[in-house]
């Protein structure tokens, strides 16, 4: 799997896409891609017809929640599901990137018992332009917590509930370094999203 054309780590190039499917080159920027099965192609692909998911998470690049950011896209590529993913810092994603999608996955430290700045800047950029046109969104939310995490999920379900968006799953929280049972509950939260839209559960 590519980001930006950086491999991420455990990558497996089939999962993510079915290559007998119609496929659409030269992806958007910032879209996740994956190599077209020909040795030596360097040509990447997604499929035209694929659910369109956004991955965004706030925290400092290396973190905790970086690793649970990357735990779920293990749970996405597993799925084995027609997902188009596009996975962006909350800081640089916009209500462009909103619009586009058909579900949501979010990512945050928990901040002094809050969600992190960029997550909060995240919502204050873009819930005046998509006000009204995100309704019933399903989305999802991961926390890396130094405490409980119990203040950052219920601030961002406060603010989610004025988006009128449909939490798929309570949020999974992360109570300091992620052991491996906690990578596989935020796993099986990429999983669940990907599966679902595929099967238009959500």
């Amino acid at each position: 799997m590519y980001l930006n054309g950086t491999v991420l780590p455990g990558t497996n190039y089939g999962d993510i896409f079915n290559r007998d499917r119609n496929y659409r080159l030269d992806p958007p920027p910032g879209v996740w891609r994956m190599p077209l099965a020909a040795p030596g192609r360097s040509t990447y692909a997604w499929t035209m017809d694929a659910k369109r998911l956004l991955l965004i998470w706030g925290g400092h690049e290396g973190g905790r929640t970086e690793q649970l950011r990357d735990a779920v896209l293990r749970g996405v590529a597993a799925a084995g599901s027609d997902i188009c993913l596009r996975a962006k810092a909350a800081l640089v994603a916009t209500s462009g990137d909103l619009l586009w999608c058909e579900g949501l996955l979010m990512g945050t430290p928990e901040h002094f018992g809050y969600m992190s700045g960029a997550l909060k800047d995240f919502f204050d950029r873009t819930f005046y332009p998509v006000e009204g046109r995100t309704e019933g969104l399903p989305v999802g939310l991961f926390i890396s917590a130094g405490n409980d995490g119990s203040g950052a999920a219920a601030a961002v379900e406060r603010i989610s509930i004025g988006y009128r968006w449909k939490f798929i799953a309570p949020p999974v929280i992360v109570v300091g370094a992620p052991d491996a049972p906690a990578l596989a509950r935020v796993e099986e939260l990429g999983a669940t999203m990907a599966v679902g839209l595929v099967a238009g559960v959500f």
